[in-house]
């Protein structure tokens, strides 16, 4: 199988999306209804500061924790968006610097102005969609971020999404004025988030069953083991409470640069595997031995391979034990956890 497929189904009732490449797994999200979404934004009431964690408990059906609670106090009302998972038992982290995402904008309430993804280089494009943002916001004191999804789109689809997106972040800010605690949007579901956050595929499909027919409920078996294969590497990927512990083995390779050649491997492979296992937080990696002269290019290797990820991930260095360390945004929740 050639090219690329998004297909939209259900796993054991829970809406899914899953990315294949080639024919590969390559990303999955799966909705877990007992856990808010990240984007989903409530209406809460401050309760109690944290002195020295830099941030106060809210709470509006459920706790959050908010960071940066500077001149929040004791029982202040204010809407807030969640933006990362939290581990069972942990209050999901929240802001109040509240977005709206779309597949061509980003709609900012609170930040005025107009930004166009750096990504979009040619000058004529640029003034093209800074113009069309003028027209829609017109006199609204609302930001706008054009995506990069925006170059080469039609002005109605761009003009389309923008509009929508300025409704819903108006009912949900005039719902925040004066409303009881509460959630104030859902946040987007797994098939909104592939149309949102994909690249356009060569095929979408939508039929129910299509993760059996295309193989995809295998590939996911596959992943429910610590172990798993990339290159020549066997790598065993493994959570605890506090990190993720990744141990990197030659496999069967006895050549003296095995070591290297399997931590080249890992250091592309990992970001999609710890997207797929749906993986986050501290990341601690025992790569295969090799020389200290060969790390700089097994970082620059993992630097390429998380650049092009799209979860956010802090590349932290190495231990004096010879350990790597990296942070990685909780944008999903474990995949056992999920489907199981």
């Amino acid at each position: 199988m050639k090219g690329s497929l998004i297909l939209l189904d259900h796993i054991n009732g829970r809406e899914a999306a899953a990315r294949l490449v080639a024919g590969k797994l390559d990303d999955l999200v799966v909705d877990s209804p007992d856990r808010p979404r990240i984007g989903a934004i409530h209406l809460v009431k401050a309760e109690r500061q944290m002195k020295g964690q830099g941030g106060i408990f809210v709470k509006s059906d459920q706790p959050f924790f908010l960071r940066q609670a500077k001149n929040i106090k004791p029982g202040d009302a204010l809407p807030v968006q969640v933006v990362s998972l939290a581990e069972a038992g942990k209050a999901p982290p929240v802001t109040t610097k509240i977005v709206f995402k779309s597949r061509y904008v980003i709609v900012t309430p609170s930040a005025p102005g107009i930004n166009i993804a750096r990504v979009i280089r040619d000058e004529d494009e640029r003034d093209r969609l800074l113009v069309l943002a003028r027209e829609l916001l017109q006199d609204l004191d609302y930001g706008v971020i054009l995506r990069t999804a925006c170059a080469g789109a039609e002005d109605d689809a761009i003009a389309q999404d923008l509009e929508a997106m300025i409704d819903e972040a108006q009912r949900v800010m005039q719902a925040a004025e004066g409303g009881q605690p509460g959630q104030l949007s859902a946040g987007d579901g797994p098939h909104i988030t592939a149309w949102r956050d994909w690249d356009a595929a060569d095929d979408v499909i939508t039929q129910s069953g299509c993760f059996e027919d295309y193989g995809v409920l295998d590939q996911i078996d596959a992943l429910d083991t610590p172990r798993a294969v990339m290159g020549g590497a066997d790598v065993f990927i493994e959570p605890t409470r506090a990190l993720v512990a990744v141990d990197v083995n030659t496999g069967g390779d006895t050549s003296f640069a095995a070591g290297l050649k399997a931590n080249l491997s890992v250091a592309r492979g990992l970001p999609r595997h710890l997207r797929l296992r749906g993986l986050g937080g501290q990341v601690v990696i025992d790569f295969a031995p090799m020389s200290k002269n060969d790390r700089k290019q097994v970082q620059s290797a993992l630097q390429a391979a998380f650049k092009a990820d799209p979860i956010e991930t802090s590349l932290v260095g190495w231990t004096p034990l010879g350990l790597f360390e990296l942070q990685r945004k909780r944008e999903r929740l474990p995949l056992h956890g999920v489907i199981s």
